[in-house]
């Protein structure tokens, strides 16, 4: 057994950051890591998939380019090329992570999965076949999660795609059937579409984006149908079976109707699931939920004192930038003796569809089911100089106000540059600049934020 100050599970955005803080600090510190430094993150979420985002990015604006004057014809999109970017883009990343990992004194990174055999004791089984067992006061758990699989008869008898798996393809699928709407869902519908799939997505809700103001998802739908995309809501997926001539059938309800659906490939983009039980939990009395997650305070300890949970595993908003601010939490409370909790961060995210959503905030229906006194503004981008200048006009600038502070509550925004909107008017809401300030702010010509302006001269004083 060997002894460390700091035991550090999953080389995610949370663990890999803390694990060269801890050792930084002078914590001797073991970073354990089942398969690739850097996490979903840099080896099969935001890098991958926004390096593929801008690949479909250049076939759409290559098949588009008509209205701006810029004829292409026959373009080809080229999977292999395509793939062979992305891989050359993620692999850098992932080795400049784990080149800054193994440089970093005090720290040992090893490959293996960890699991506890008691309260402050694990036993890792390394990649290389052999067991080591560590020990520490300070344990960090960063397991992520994983694709949920949906209980669907037969869904075991294809070979069904998730979020990660489908980054191993180098070839355009000719029927991508998206089994869910979500954000993961959207992103891949789209670009597979703009490759030359033809793609269906089945969503269960009544409509998609159930977390979003019924507007946004409304135009967004319109905006994938647009681009020959069908989406069905109100859909049930029953089974899968694969045909003779190999391809795969589903049978879905659809508004009470049932209906079957040939295609080539199936990405199942329900949600996810913590990574949780292969770390045999009940060994150290750390509780979780009913689905698996590490309950955590607003500290982000568990309930066994000296084991914290970070990122995705312990629930809530899982998204890179939650993960990363969760290691600034715990590395500053715990060495710089500060006192930051989770309760009432920002929680600014995108959907990196295009045009893409960026979010902060509460939305128009949060603010109506808390009865509070808010005004909304909405600009459709049709009316913003820059959008009409580079030709796309799609979507709208949305803000939920306080009726009396004039304080920001929310902002949605669909379109070019959403995520970069968006985050200007998360840093008036973190500076609490009010909305008549912004009204009337000189910005620069000819930029997007510069519509901000007209967004909020609707408002009176």
């Amino acid at each position: 057994m060997k002894q460390y100050d700091a035991i550090v599970i999953g080389s995610g955005q949370a663990g890999g950051p803390l694990a060269k803080k801890l050792a930084k600090a002078g914590k001797k510190t073991i970073l354990i890591e089942k398969r690739f430094v850097g996490g979903t993150c840099v080896n099969d979420g935001c890098t991958p998939t926004k390096a593929w985002v801008g690949s479909a990015k250049a076939a759409y604006m290559a098949a588009h380019s008509g209205p701006l004057g810029i004829k292409v014809k026959g373009y080809k999109v080229d999977m292999r090329q395509v793939k062979k970017r992305k891989d050359e883009i993620v692999i850098s990343a992932r080795m400049g992570g784990q080149h800054a990992i193994e440089k970093t004194k005090n720290l040992d990174l090893v490959f293996g999965e960890a699991s506890f055999i008691a309260e402050k004791t694990l036993s890792i089984k390394l990649n290389s076949g052999s067991t080591q067992t560590v020990k520490a006061d300070w344990i960090f758990i960063d397991t992520g999660a994983k694709t949920r699989i949906p209980e669907i008869e037969g869904v075991h008898d294809i070979e069904y795609l998730t979020s990660t798996t489908i980054l191993d393809l180098d070839t355009v699928p000719d029927h991508l059937l998206i089994v869910g709407s979500n954000y993961i869902g959207m992103e891949f519908g789209q670009m597979f579409a703009r490759f030359g799939s033809k793609v269906t997505m089945l969503e269960r809700s009544p409509r998609i984006l159930g977390k979003e103001d019924a507007d946004i998802a409304d135009a967004l739908h319109k905006i994938m149908a647009n681009e020959g995309i069908t989406i069905y809501t109100g859909a049930e997926t029953t089974t899968f079976k694969k045909t003779k001539k190999g391809n795969i059938k589903a049978t879905v309800t659809i508004a009470g109707k049932e209906d079957t659906i040939t295609c080539t490939h199936v990405l199942l983009a329900v949600g996810r699931v913590p990574q949780s039980e292969a770390l045999n939990l009940d060994k150290t009395g750390v509780a979780v939920d009913e689905k698996g997650y590490i309950k955590v305070n607003d500290k982000l300890e568990t309930n066994v004192k000296g084991i914290y949970a970070l990122g995705d595993v312990k629930g809530g908003p899982a998204f890179t930038h939650i993960a990363y601010n969760d290691y600034t939490i715990v590395y500053r409370n715990l060495i710089e003796n500060t006192d930051y909790n989770i309760n009432d961060r920002p929680l600014p995210y995108c959907m990196f569809t295009d045009p893409e959503l960026g979010r902060v905030g509460i939305s128009e229906e949060e603010a109506k089911k808390q009865n509070l006194n808010v005004k909304v503004v909405k600009l459709p981008m049709e009316h913003v100089a820059r959008a009409i200048e580079n030709g796309d006009t799609r979507g709208f600038m949305k803000a939920v106000v306080d009726a009396d502070t004039k304080k920001i509550l929310g902002a949605a925004v669909l379109g070019s540059q959403g995520g970069e909107i968006m985050t200007v008017l998360q840093m008036a809401m973190e500076g609490g600049i009010t909305y008549d300030r912004i009204r009337y702010c000189v910005f620069a010509h000819p930029t997007y934020s510069e519509a901000l302006n007209n967004l909020f001269l609707s408002l009176e004083p």
